[in-house]
């Protein structure tokens, strides 16, 4: 089937990949691939000597592909026995820390529940382009700006200004937002890409630069330089929470926090979910809307 082909391709990455994974000859795929985008009479990919890039035609016939093609397998599905069981291929992508925390083992669960399922994560600190990338399930932290995308809301995380309980005896806890400026800071640049930390009081945002002891972009890096008392740091409540709890990390500042950001659950729209998709879309729901993430 050429939309399964197609498909592929763009799944897999290459030309060669998706002949491999279809079982099939490369210049079988190259033709049935030459075939569609003459009939279609457009061009679907653009092909370079290193990966493949979807053409604005080709992104939109992939998103009706994999509509036509989640249809078609539901329809097989029903006259089989096991319609209601999930099984095949589901990709799933999140942040890197967030997903290794509480997406991973929502996935391996999955996994042990439904044998005939297999799961491909991607976690990756940047948006992933879900329809380019094959993407079935994305756990995101932040608002959804791609209106083809559905989004459903099950938390917030707060952005938090922490520091251990032995810096902030020795060196106060600071009570306004000028004190940061006589702290030395840690900022992990995933959060805060500028010298700057942005509060918010009223309705007005106020920007604070800092004075930073260390600079990082890896995560739990900055959180040890944090807990280790080397200076006031930002981070996500997520983050946070779990040092919080075992009393290593303070909060401070707490009424100059900016507005909370929405963890959502989003996949792409299609007429009529895929009995996998659906049903691990569930569970995350489920799962996430009862851990504790301030």
């Amino acid at each position: 089937m050429a939309m399964t082909t197609f498909v592929r391709i763009v799944e897999k990455g290459s030309l060669t990949a998706a002949a491999n994974a279809l079982d099939t000859s490369l210049p079988s795929v190259v033709r049935i691939l030459a075939t569609l985008e003459r009939q279609l009479g457009v061009s679907l990919l653009n092909r370079t000597t290193r990966r493949i890039h979807l053409t604005g035609e080709g992104a939109r016939y992939l998103e009706r592909c994999r509509m036509i093609l989640s249809d078609v397998h539901d329809a097989e599905a029903e006259l089989t026995s096991s319609q209601a069981e999930p099984q095949g291929r589901l990709a799933v992508t999140a942040s890197v820390a967030f997903g290794r925390r509480y997406v991973a083992p929502i996935v391996s669960k999955f996994v042990r529940d439904h044998r005939s399922v297999n799961v491909e994560m991607l976690f990756a600190d940047r948006v992933v382009n879900m329809i380019e990338e094959g993407m079935d399930v994305a756990v995101r932290i932040g608002h959804l700006r791609d209106s083809s995308l559905v989004a459903i809301p099950v938390g917030h995380v707060r952005r938090v200004v922490c520091a251990s309980p032995q810096y902030l005896r020795s060196h106060g806890i600071p009570r306004t937002l000028e004190a940061i400026r006589g702290h030395r800071c840690v900022r992990h640049i995933g959060l805060s890409p500028r010298n700057e930390w942005t509060f918010q009081v009223g309705r007005r945002s106020i920007t604070i630069p800092l004075n930073c002891a260390i600079v990082c972009n890896e995560i739990d890096s900055s959180l040890e330089a944090c807990t280790t008392g080397l200076g006031l740091g930002m981070f996500l409540s997520y983050q946070t929470a779990p040092y919080r709890k075992a009393n290593k990390l303070r909060y401070v500042l707490e009424a100059f926090e900016t507005e909370p950001l929405p963890i959502q659950i989003i996949y792409p729209h299609t007429r009529r979910l895929s009995t996998t998709v659906r049903t691990f879309v569930d569970d995350c729901i489920s799962k996430l809307r009862h851990v504790s993430l301030d």
